[in-house]
Parts: structure tokens; C-alpha cells; sequence
């Protein structure tokens, strides 16, 4: 059986990555007992918070950049494949009901499409030309943002995704754990948060993918943070879809009021269930429709349309 051509060249660069090192010293983990597994990979799991740490100013900066486009009406566009598109599909998932997005403002593109979430899509993952489509799909403008995922910054699904959004005026950002990498070169912010080698030789599954997922944590929280969606550490945009969120729903309105019970109630009825709503006709002691009116004249930042209604 022959390999195609650009096989020795994709080995050659798997090799330069510290995400794909290989650890002579483990060569023989297997042998161990499994305690002593679980702390040397305990212990592996520790560096990575570590490793985030040091881009905190690149993930601000993109966090700052983000929540302007995003405060104009545009969307968050996660786009990565395997472990990495999967991680921004939770993401995306995790804003509606957290902090009330409108359907379609976090979106996230996986390579291969949705079956990829569970199933192994074979070649998606190196067709720029997939990200293209996709994207398109979504009709971008320039006020979206389109973050690229990928632990070896080079993959060809994420690096294409950036590369058109970018050629459309899209505020981009490269998400890497290896330096230097294609990827956050390719876009206006790159942030290459670096891991190292995995206690599997290139399970970027592990470390790779827990920086991932507290990077995109910080994309996301401290966006809505930026946007107004929360009132101090409260998810005052909390949507009550089930009965264990409606349960929060009034607590966040208890906390951020000390309101007694039957209060919070009425305020809750008169408000649809709306928290932000609820919470401004307690402290502003205004009814439901001033609620719904000074929020929307404030962007929906509740400070501001307190400020406005005490003022």
C-alpha cells in the first residue's frame, strides 16, 4: 500500500509540534498501578491553568474586540474540528440557556457537521474549503467573530475558517496550544496557549483540549459579563426553561434583592419570568412594562437602566 505524497510531509510536521512529542519517560505508563496514573496525569492536568495564565492579556484584548462586534448585533462563531469543534459546539449550546442568546448569536461549526459531534468524520478536518462553506452558510458580515480552534494550530478546517472570515472584514481569533502556529498567524488575534506534550503522545484530547475549553469559558462569560448579561456574578439572563432554572431564577432574584418570597413572585408574573425585569421592579419600584422599557433604552444592562429609573 502507497502513501500519498503529502504523508511524509504532514509526518515531518506532526513532529515539530510539542503537542505531538513523544515522552520517553512514559514509555511505560502502562505499567504502572493506577494510582500512580492518576497523579502523574492529575499532575499533567495541573500545568495547563498555568499555561492559560500566561496569554491572559491576548484573551482580553480578543474578549474586549468580541463584545464590541458582538454590542452591534454581531455573532460568535466557534469553528474547529474533532476535539476542538466539539468543544465550541458545547459552548455555543451552553449560551442560551445561560444567558438567554438569541438563537443563532453563538454558533458552533464543527468540520464534517453535526454527525462529527459523535462520529469520526473522515477528511473533514482538512478542507479549508468545508470552513468556506460553512461560513457562507451563516451569510458573515463584518460584525461577526470567527474563532478558529485547533491544538495544532495547523489544522486546515480551522486555518480556512479564519483566513475567509478575515477576507470579509470578520473580527478573527486563532486559538493554538503550539507556537508559532499557522493558525493564530492567520488571524487578528492569536492566542497560542502552550501545553506541551501529552501524557498520550498526541491525545491533544487531554491538555490541549482543557486549555481549549477554559479559554472558550473566558470567550463567552466574560463577553455576556461585557454585554450586560450578568448583575455582578449573577445570570440575571438566566433563561427558566426547566424546573431546576426557574428554582434559580428565584434565587438569583433573592440574592440580588433580598426580596421576601411572595415578592419575588409577583415580580416574576408581572415580568414573564424575565429575572433582569423582576429585579428591576423590586429595586427601581417601577411595574413590569417601565422594567421592559428602561432595559431596552439601556442595552439591556441593568445598572444602567437602575441608574436611569433612581436618577
Amino acid at each position: 500500500m502507497t502513501s500519498t505524497p503529502h504523508h511524509p510531509d504532514l509526518r515531518s510536521q506532526l513532529e515539530t509540534l510539542a503537542t505531538e512529542a513523544f515522552r520517553p519517560e512514559l514509555a511505560e505508563i502502562d505499567q504502572l498501578p493506577t494510582l500512580d496514573i492518576t497523579r502523574l496525569m492529575n499532575g499533567e492536568d495541573a500545568a495547563v491553568a498555568a499555561a492559560v495564565a500566561e496569554r491572559l492579556p491576548e484573551i482580553a484584548a480578543a474578549i474586549d474586540a468580541v463584545a464590541a462586534r458582538m454590542a452591534r448585533g454581531g455573532r460568535l462563531v466557534y469553528a474547529g474540528a474533532g476535539t476542538a469543534g466539539r468543544l465550541g459546539v458545547l459552548d455555543a449550546s451552553e449560551c442560551p440557556p445561560t444567558f438567554n442568546t438569541a438563537p443563532g448569536q453563538v454558533v458552533g461549526l464543527i468540520a464534517g457537521g453535526p454527525d462529527a459531534m459523535v462520529t469520526s468524520i473522515e477528511g473533514a478536518e482538512d478542507s479549508s474549503e468545508l470552513a468556506r462553506a460553512d461560513l457562507e452558510a451563516l451569510a458573515l458580515t463584518a460584525d461577526d467573530t470567527v474563532v478558529g480552534v485547533s491544538a495544532s494550530g495547523r489544522t486546515p478546517y480551522a486555518v480556512g475558517a479564519v483566513e475567509y472570515a478575515r477576507s470579509l472584514g470578520a473580527l478573527t481569533v486563532g486559538l493554538a496550544c503550539n507556537r508559532d502556529s499557522a493558525l493564530a498567524a492567520a488571524a487578528e488575534h492569536g492566542i497560542e496557549v502552550v501545553t506541551g506534550p501529552e501524557l498520550l503522545t498526541g491525545s491533544t484530547r487531554l491538555k490541549a483540549g482543557t486549555a481549549q475549553k477554559l479559554v472558550l469559558n473566558m470567550l463567552s462569560t466574560i463577553t455576556m459579563i461585557r454585554l450586560g448579561k450578568t448583575y455582578g456574578n449573577l445570570m440575571v439572563d438566566v433563561r427558566a426553561s426547566n424546573e431546576k432554572l426557574r428554582a434559580r431564577s428565584r434565587r438569583i432574584v433573592a440574592l440580588a434583592t433580598g426580596a421576601a418570597d411572595d415578592d419575588i413572585e409577583r415580580a416574576l408574573t408581572a415580568t414573564d419570568g424575565e429575572v433582569k425585569h423582576a429585579i428591576l421592579v423590586l429595586l427601581a419600584d417601577v411595574d413590569g412594562p417601565t422594567a421592559a422599557r428602561l432595559l431596552a433604552e439601556s442595552g439591556g444592562h441593568l445598572r444602567a437602566a437602575m441608574a436611569a429609573a433612581l436618577g
